[in-house]
């Protein structure tokens, strides 16, 4: 039996975990294999890895409309289906009914959310990206916002253990502004790719294209119940190989293993429960997803690690005499300062040449260009602050492009045969500031189907961003010029925050409690045993995917709680 443990028969726990996905599973991995006996709690239906993909092996002509979705079927998602995410039936199923878990917009936000065991950790993108200390200095530097009570050195160890756990494809570059990791092999470039690689390089001092770095196990090395990638490019699907990194082929079997944790789906957390005579939280409030029962479950250390958003409107409902505006709100910047990537803005063209070189497999990455402006010297702009990073690739067309020439007869069967022509493009992801005017706030007037308040989200781009991606469009059409594109075409489509499914802010960590919601270590100022390590904590953005430093801040802070409760500080 656990030296910590409580009793379980009568709902107490040494640790609860609230959510399931990036940062959740990996909080129920470590405190689980360090003996915490774990409650981790998931408000959507039971996942079960490999079982629940059910269109992982299906192909086009196996949809009853080529993937496509009924017009009804779109009409659940309207708010998610403008990002053009959802709409394909291959895995819309991942994604919530917008009908049936309403929120509200005081300016347009696109929250895409997945209610089920895994969470997002399923259908992300898998791009996986050390910070620096240029990011983690950059709000002192720049006067903005509150300084990060970190530094790279603080984190570089748990990048380490993250990327040695789910695998990370890559190549060493030594750049200052994009830290080296530990890699599998990278992901191979294509021709067109490696050809604008090379081209790029010669013309820019300072900018360079290599692989997406994707957590993807890419070599025969051994990660348990995991194989290899199989270039199959349905990750979105559920990946039955569990190739690709996601919390129900890993995190949660490896706490499973353990024998410690207690999983418990179709629970909705909606309060963390306060003792004012020990200053500290006792556990929390749920509300059965099914049967609308309510449940409350004790335990000495909680983590919040239900998505950026939920996790602050958890604390906000969290209310008590101590803390009527929200567990941990005495700086009032609980719901504040939202952040996401921009993005939607590049260029692409065409590619004459290659004629006789083509591919093989369909990679589940293209390139990856990092950070090149304000970065010192020549990289400077006066323009904007902070910078941004390109994803993008080459690849060649399809028959489909035989249709607009209405071909017929022996041209129509001769180009059906052929590949089509090369294209290639770059699309920018640029930092969001921290701004205390972007914000969400509940709405008590307006609950969903469980009576718990909505969120509204009040927020947009600010002036720095808009003129980053002036620049970023501008770049981008340069670099495909001078690397011998033809017909480049830019573009930009700003869509709205949440379109990047990068939400940050809203609980950020900082040095002062007068200006802050956690500390150093992902607690709550005021209520030590409450820790919140999804992208809630984030001070500031980077322009990098943020998932590799959630999981790494998420086991950092489960190593510290574990020590605090053995030393009894917690």
């Amino acid at each position: 039996m656990s030296k910590f443990f409580y009793n379980e028969e009568q709902g107490s726990y040494d640790a609860i975990v609230v959510g399931t996905g990036i940062s959740g599973g990996w909080a129920a991995k470590e405190l689980c294999e360090k003996g915490l006996k774990t409650l981790v709690l998931e408000r959507g239906r039971m996942v079960t890895h490999i079982k629940d993909y059910p269109t992982a092996n299906m192909d086009p002509w196996d949809f009853k409309y080529k993937g496509e979705l009924p017009r009804e079927e779109v009409a659940k998602q309207l708010k998610q289906a403008r990002t053009g995410y959802t709409v394909k039936e291959p895995h819309n199923f991942w994604f919530v009914n917008d009908l049936e878990h309403p929120y509200n917009e005081t300016k347009r936000f696109d929250w895409m959310r997945g209610y089920h065991v895994g969470g997002r950790s399923i259908m992300w993108g898998r791009h996986s990206y050390r910070w620096s200390d240029i990011d983690y200095e950059a709000n002192k530097r720049d006067g903005i916002a509150v300084d990060w009570p970190v530094r790279y050195k603080d984190i570089a160890p748990w990048y380490d253990k993250v990327e040695s756990y789910i695998g990370v494809t890559g190549e060493t570059l030594g750049l200052k502004q994009l830290p080296d990791g530990i890699f599998e092999p990278m992901m191979p470039l294509n021709c067109v790719e490696q050809h604008v690689r090379d081209k790029v390089a010669e013309n820019f001092d300072g900018r360079v294209i290599t692989a997406g770095r994707v957590a993807h196990i890419n070599s025969d090395k051994k990660f348990e119940g995991r194989t290899r990638c199989q270039y199959r490019n349905r990750c979105i699907r559920g990946c039955p190989f569990g190739a690709y990194f996601s919390s129900v082929s890993s995190t949660l079997p490896a706490a499973e293993r353990t024998g410690n944790m207690t999983l418990r789906p179709d629970s909705i957390v909606h309060e963390v429960i306060y003792d004012p005579n020990t200053k500290r939280a006792t556990g929390v409030k749920v509300i059965d997803r099914v049967t609308k029962e309510t449940h409350e479950f004790k335990a000495r250390v909680i983590f919040l690690c239900a998505s950026s958003m939920a996790s602050t409107s958890i604390l906000m409902q969290s209310k008590s005499d101590r803390f009527p505006n929200g567990m941990g709100n005495d700086s009032g910047e609980l719901g504040h300062n939202i952040m996401d990537h921009h993005l939607g803005v590049g260029a692409s063209g065409k590619f004459e040449g290659f004629d006789d070189k083509y591919y093989k497999g369909r990679k589940p990455n293209g390139i990856y260009i990092p950070r090149f402006r304000n970065l010192g010297g020549k990289s400077d702009t006066k323009d904007f602050i902070r910078g941004y990073g390109y994803q993008g690739g080459a690849g060649r067309g399809d028959w489909e492009a035989s249709i607009a020439e209405m071909s017929f007869g022996k041209d129509l069967k001769d180009s059906i045969l052929k590949p089509g022509g090369w294209t290639m493009g770059m699309g920018g992801f640029g930092e969001v500031l921290p701004n205390h005017d972007n914000k969400m706030s509940l709405d008590y007037d307006k609950l969903d189907g469980w009576g718990l308040p909505t969120i509204t989200f009040d927020a947009e781009f600010h002036e720095n961003e808009w003129a980053m991606r002036k620049d970023m469009k501008e770049q981008a059409v340069e670099m495909l010029e001078k690397a011998g594109v033809k017909d480049v075409q830019p573009f930009d489509n700003p869509g709205a925050l949440g379109l990047g499914i990068h939400e940050m802010g809203t609980a950020r960590m900082g040095r002062d409690p007068k200006t802050s919601v956690l500390n150093g270590y992902n607690q709550v100022h005021a209520v030590p045993n409450v820790y919140v390590t999804d992208g809630a904590f984030m001070t500031s953005s980077n322009c990098v995917n943020p998932s590799l430093s959630y999981m790494a801040f998420t086991a950092r802070a489960a190593d510290h709680a574990a020590k605090e409760l053995k030393k009894g500080n917690i």
